[in-house]
């Protein structure tokens, strides 16, 4: 079995299993607000299509969760490239990033404490998806 085949088995098992997010390297919303609206990271967010249709942060790369085993190759791998992963309340992004840490390769990666739930309850910037 592949790494790529591996990576979101990985991960829907750390988060339908309960698994409590151990991964310490997270950036709080309030500083990835202000990374990413200054061009200095990548904000990959990893919520479905149904969610990415309530709203997104502009400039935000779309890639579901659901879809990361096809399109792994869209994540920089590149450590001179920050990314910064979002889901909805870091219940998904935790174990995405363990699972990308376990390939190799992604130890600039980081995930968003907080999600795109707390940026909307916030009244931050939103558009829709394309927008």
């Amino acid at each position: 079995m592949s790494l790529r085949t591996t990576l979101l088995g990985v991960a829907l098992a750390a988060t339908t299993a309960g698994a409590s997010p151990a991964v310490p390297d997270f950036v709080n919303l309030d500083e990835a607000r202000a990374l990413h609206e200054s061009g200095q990271v990548i904000l990959i967010d990893i919520r479905e299509p149904r969610e990415h249709a309530t709203g997104v942060a502009a400039g935000a790369r779309l890639l579901p969760m659901s879809q990361l085993n096809q399109r792994l190759a869209e994540i920089p791998t590149d450590p001179q490239k920050p990314v910064l992963l979002i889901c909805n309340s870091q219940n998904r992004s935790p174990a995405v990033l363990r699972a990308l840490r376990n390939t190799g390769g992604y130890t600039h990666v980081r995930y968003v404490h907080g999600g795109m739930s707390e940026w909307a309850r916030r009244g931050w910037p939103m558009v829709k998806p394309g927008g």
